[in-house]
């Protein structure tokens, strides 16, 4: 019974390791490689408005008290 149960753990780890070292190596070896970019630095024009703002009113609303 005991020689069964270490059988399959060794057996599930033996077969996860070699899952997982294929999984690396498709990773390493991948058709789908990006290329890295030039980042263009684009030159920004700042325009400001001024904007009007009405007076605030000081007119207090009804409380209904």
């Amino acid at each position: 019974m005991n020689q069964t149960k270490s059988q399959m753990i060794l057996t599930i780890t033996i077969v996860l390791t070699v899952l997982i070292a294929i999984n690396f190596l498709l990773l390493m070896f991948s058709c789908n490689k990006t290329t890295k970019r030039k980042i263009e630095v684009n030159e920004l024009t700042l325009v400001t408005t001024q904007l009007t703002k009405q007076p605030a009113s000081r007119q207090l609303a009804p409380t209904g008290s």
